[in-house]
């Protein structure tokens, strides 16, 4: 009898454990772990600024946070398809996004920056040196919007790329690139590449949370734009962003 009540308890315990893990709700996040010092892979290990703040968003919400990763161009069709739930890799609030999509508050705030190989800054010293250039942009980012949306934009080459933007750039096959300038300042700290940044940013741009526009989306992003405010409040995202860029980026100035 006793021996029975035992095995009772036991298997009541582990159903009540499967039923707490059960009601866990997962934050499925994408990013492309190819965009230091964002969101990157190093020795096997999904690191960056991006990751720390959705794991600290996590532990403020209670979700489990999975992160799933592909190309950046790739990201956006699959927040909308359902495959994840949001996209943590710098992305920034455009009307057009806005229209499709329900965004947390900003959580970073930064401008767009041109770069090119060292040595060129003194001819580039800004977008307005770019007409008539080759310029490369990450294929499905802003940026490339932004460009066209410049006066002289039918004067620029503007290149898609996927990978080695920074390569290309330093190797002479386009003239420039464009890039968030916290990121650009970061690449040509950390890397070997002779790259410099050309004049000031020209752009100011926020970066937030996207969710999908329905119900359980915006369900979701009140929860998450909740957990933002207090990691904003008691300063974790200031102190994540201390550690990876020495500076406060998650504020507006």
């Amino acid at each position: 009898m006793l021996r029975a009540f035992a095995i009772a308890a036991v298997a009541a315990v582990s159903l009540d454990t499967m039923a707490q893990a059960q009601d866990t709700a997962t934050l499925k996040v994408g990013m492309s772990g190819g965009y230091f010092p964002f969101t990157f892979v190093k020795q096997d290990k999904l690191q960056g600024f991006e990751v720390d703040v959705m794991n600290a968003v996590g532990a403020e919400t209670g979700l489990k946070v999975e992160y799933v990763t592909m190309s950046f161009s790739g990201l956006v069709g699959a927040l909308s398809s359902g495959r994840i739930d949001t996209i943590a890799n710098q992305i920034t609030i455009t009307p057009e996004r806005e229209a499709a999509f329900a965004f947390t508050q900003p959580y970073v705030y930064d401008g767009a920056q041109v770069v090119v190989k060292k040595g060129n800054e003194t001819t580039i010293t800004g977008p307005e040196d770019l007409k008539g250039r080759t310029v490369a942009v990450n294929l499905g980012s802003n940026f490339e919007q932004l460009l066209r949306e410049l006066p002289y934009a039918d004067e620029i080459n503007i290149k898609t790329y996927e990978s080695n933007i920074e390569q290309d750039t330093a190797l002479g096959r386009v003239d420039a690139f464009v890039m968030d300038r916290v990121s650009s300042a970061q690449v040509i700290q950390k890397s070997p590449l002779p790259l410099a940044l050309a004049g000031q940013p020209f752009s100011e741009i926020h970066n937030a949370l996207p969710f999908r526009d329905d119900e359980a989306g915006r369900a979701l992003r009140d929860q998450v734009d909740a957990a933002l405010t207090k990691l904003k409040a008691d300063g974790t995202l200031a102190k994540i962003s201390q550690t990876w860029f020495a500076s406060d980026i998650t504020s507006a100035k």
